[in-house]
C-alpha cells in the first residue's frame, strides 16, 4: 500500500531593503539547514492558513499571503512524498516592528538576503525553484500585488416556489461552509467585501465581515436576479474594484460569476479565455482569486487560484 503525501504549506516573504529586493530565508536548528519558512497542514486546515501560521510561528511575522509561486513534491526519509505549496508574502514595515522572533528549538536565526544569495544559502533545490518563480515576477514589474476574490454563496435551501428567490436561506451546511470559508480567505487579508443583495449570500459573508471588522457592501448590481431581468451591471462593480487596487470579496451566485470573472479579464487588459471560465464555474461555498499587479496595470492578470470548499 503507498503511503498517503503529507501536505505543506509556505511562503517567501519579501521586502525592499535600499531599494533592493530582499527575501526571508530561515535557518532551521535541528535540521541545520537553510529553508524558506514552511510546515506541515494541521488537521482541519486549509493550505493557505497553513502557510500564514507557519509564517508567524517560524519568523513572528504577521503576513497576507500575495500571488501562488509553485508546488515542490519531494521524497521524505520514511518514503512518503511531501507537497508543498508556496505563495509570495509583501512584508510591511509594521509587521517587521511587531515581529516577535526569538531564537528557538526549531529556528535558529532568520535572513534577509538578496535573491542572488538566496538561491546560494538554500540547502534544497526545491527551493531555489520557488526563488527562481518569484524572480520571474520581479523581473516583469510585478511585486506589489491585490486579488479579486469571487466567491459562490453557501449551499441554500432549494426554490420552491412560495417565496421570493433572493430570500432563500442557507441549509445548515452552507451556514457551515460559511463559517469555514473564513480562515481561507483571511489569509489574503481583504479589505473589501462586497455582495448581491439576496440572502443565502449576505449570510455567507458575513462570518466574513464578523471575523474581520470589515462592514458588507450589498448591492444588486451582481444579484441572481438582476442578471435573469437583465438590470445587472457587473462591468461597474468591477471597474471600481480594479481601480481601487485593494484586495476584495465579491459574493454572487451560480450563473453570474463566469460574467465576474470574464468582466475581471476584459477590465484587465485580457480577454476570456479558458482559465476564466474555469475559474467562474464554482460549487457552493467555493472560490476563486484574480491576482493583480497593483503597480503595473499592464501586467493584466497575474495569477488564478481555486479552493473547493472545505465542508
Amino acid at each position: 500500500m503507498i503511503a498517503p503525501p503529507v501536505y505543506a504549506a509556505g511562503a517567501l516573504c519579501w521586502r525592499l531593503i535600499e531599494g533592493r529586493m530582499h527575501v526571508l530565508l530561515i535557518h532551521r536548528t535541528v535540521h541545520g539547514d537553510v529553508t524558506i519558512p514552511k510546515g506541515k497542514v494541521d488537521p482541519g486546515e486549509s493550505l493557505p492558513r497553513t502557510a500564514v501560521r507557519e509564517v508567524e510561528e517560524e519568523t513572528g511575522l504577521d503576513v497576507a499571503l500575495g500571488v501562488p509561486l509553485g508546488i515542490s513534491h519531494y521524497d521524505m526519509p520514511d518514503g512518503r512524498t511531501k507537497i508543498v505549496h508556496y505563495w509570495a508574502a509583501e512584508v510591511s514595515p509594521e509587521a517587521i516592528q511587531k515581529s516577535t522572533f526569538v531564537p528557538n528549538a526549531e529556528v535558529a536565526a532568520i535572513e534577509w538576503v538578496t535573491l542572488k544569495k538566496a538561491r546560494t544559502y538554500l540547502t534544497y533545490a526545491a527551493d531555489v525553484e520557488i526563488i527562481d518563480a518569484f524572480a520571474a515576477l520581479v523581473d516583469a514589474g510585478i511585486t506589489s500585488t491585490f486579488a479579486l476574490i469571487a466567491l459562490r454563496h453557501g449551499k441554500a435551501v432549494p426554490r420552491t416556489g412560495a417565496g421570493p428567490d433572493h430570500k432563500r436561506p442557507l441549509t445548515a451546511r452552507g451556514v457551515k461552509q460559511a463559517t469555514a470559508v473564513v480562515d481561507t480567505i483571511t489569509a489574503w487579508r481583504p479589505l473589501r467585501i462586497i455582495s448581491s443583495t439576496a440572502t443565502r449570500c449576505v449570510t455567507t459573508v458575513a462570518p466574513l465581515s464578523a471575523a474581520t471588522g470589515i462592514p458588507i457592501k450589498q448591492t444588486e448590481l451582481i444579484s441572481q436576479d438582476a442578471l435573469e431581468a437583465g438590470d445587472a451591471d457587473i462591468r461597474t462593480v468591477i471597474g471600481k474594484r480594479i481601480r481601487s487596487r485593494k484586495t476584495a470579496v465579491l459574493c454572487s451566485h451560480g450563473p453570474v460569476l463566469p460574467e465576474i470573472l470574464r468582466e475581471i479579464g476584459l477590465a484587465s487588459g485580457g480577454t476570456p479565455n479558458g482559465a476564466l471560465a474555469d475559474a467562474g464555474d464554482l460549487e457552493t461555498g467555493a472560490f476563486s482569486i484574480v491576482h493583480l499587479s497593483a503597480e503595473n496595470p499592464s501586467a493584466g492578470i497575474v495569477a488564478i487560484e481555486r479552493h473547493s470548499p472545505l465542508i
